[in-house]
């Protein structure tokens, strides 16, 4: 008799159960609002349990933070970044940062939006937000020390860092 493992079935289920939740997050997440959406709402919507949901990935943040890395993995994020920094040419590179952000905007922008007014309801989360827009200030930084030698002459980092925040952050 041959016994099959079924583990690699269950985490496939569970998998697909969060992936669930978190479409069904985020369309009410862009639709009603972070603050206004509930976990039963969230249950109903993806026609899973309310403590299936808190079991699977707990917290309506924990439920953003498990939509953010799809929307990473859909915009191609981490591997646009490392192409981007292992580029020979600094115009590349910047090409490539310049299609990473857009790939991210046009993937994610409702997310975004999402941060944001998550970030006005909540102190964790505007702490949250602030983490990633430091972790993104720091890999833009990472490039653009890179591409140093390409720059104007007499360019200063900061200046550098402010001209690609400014050319890259969805308000503009």
């Amino acid at each position: 008799m041959v016994v099959k493992d079924s583990s690699g079935h269950r985490q496939r289920q569970a998998e697909a159960t969060k992936d669930q939740i978190a479409r069904a997050a985020r369309a009410l997440f862009a639709e009603q609002g972070y603050a206004a959406t509930t976990i039963a709402a969230i249950s109903t919507a993806a026609d899973i349990p309310v403590q299936t949901i808190y079991s699977a990935l707990g917290s309506k943040a924990q439920i953003l933070e498990r939509i953010t890395q799809a929307w990473m993995q859909e915009a191609q994020t981490p591997t646009l970044a490392d192409a981007s920094l292992r580029a020979s040419d600094e115009r590349q590179q910047l090409r490539l940062l310049a299609e990473l952000t857009r790939r991210q905007y046009e993937v994610g922008s409702d997310i975004i939006a999402i941060y944001q007014e998550a970030a006005r309801a909540d102190a964790r989360m505007a702490d949250t937000m602030h983490r990633i827009l430091a972790a993104r200030e720091r890999e833009i930084r990472r490039l653009l020390k890179t591409t140093a030698p390409g720059h104007q002459p007499g360019l200063r980092m900061e200046h550098a860092m402010d001209i690609t925040l400014a050319l890259t952050l969805p308000e503009v």
